[in-house]
């Protein structure tokens, strides 16, 4: 099938108030611009390298989100123009995008990455962690961030109780959070293999990528 005809596919699957982020780490132009045509405008990379050149060669509409575990020296490379950077796993990172989008005169929006799997693999925050944060001063001093919601990921299994219980919990850390911030609205959590189950449980934002564009390519 093609790109666009997974993409369709997928689309007719979501629920009207969960948005698709397409994971087009890896993959060309061309097929970023199939799916374009089909309607898609929202991509997710994780090496800002390449999404600075894609965002330098690709339509001006596109709304281009940081995906992967972000390094602080990369955050001003993309200030300029990034829509959403999902993994904001540390204060340290959340300082630096505050004073690169400064420099730009914007207000970025973010995600607090949530540590939800049992892998020691995956970056995020922790339930204290992410309390500490947000009744900080140094956090509530930025003006150029919008926190505007959660990230996480599941352990990487065939156990689909797991995996939903990872998910449960981070709706319920959403949930909380929502009562203290007021512009808390996106959970983003699922991907190709376990959106079905992540949207069961509340996501409102699936970032998928292999089940759109086929399997990866890292040549």
């Amino acid at each position: 099938m093609s790109v666009k005809d997974n993409l369709n596919t997928i689309k007719s699957e979501l629920p009207d108030e969960v948005t698709l982020v397409a994971v087009s780490k890896t993959k060309p132009n061309e097929d970023i611009l199939e799916a374009y045509e089909a309607g898609q405008r929202v991509f997710g990379e994780n090496k800002v390298q390449e999404m600075v050149q894609k965002w330098e060669d690709l339509p001006k509409d596109i709304e281009w989100h940081m995906i992967g575990h972000l390094q602080r020296n990369k955050v001003k490379y993309m200030a300029e123009f990034v829509s959403l950077i999902h993994g904001v796993d540390s204060p340290r990172l959340l300082k630096e995008i505050n004073k690169q989008a400064k420099k730009h005169d914007r207000v970025i929006p973010c995600l607090l990455q949530i540590h939800i799997a049992e892998e020691d693999t995956k970056f995020g925050l922790d339930k204290a962690e992410l309390e500490e944060l947000i009744e900080s001063d140094t956090f509530k001093a930025m003006e150029n961030i919008k926190i505007v919601g959660l990230m996480g990921m599941a352990t990487f299994t065939d156990d689909m109780d797991q995996v939903r219980r990872e998910f449960a919990q981070l709706k319920s850390m959403f949930d909380a959070l929502k009562a203290k911030l007021s512009d808390i609205t996106i959970l983003s959590m699922g991907m190709s293999g376990d959106y079905s189950i992540a949207i069961d449980e509340g996501s409102t934002m699936v970032r998928i990528g292999s089940s759109i564009f086929g399997a990866r390519n890292y040549s």
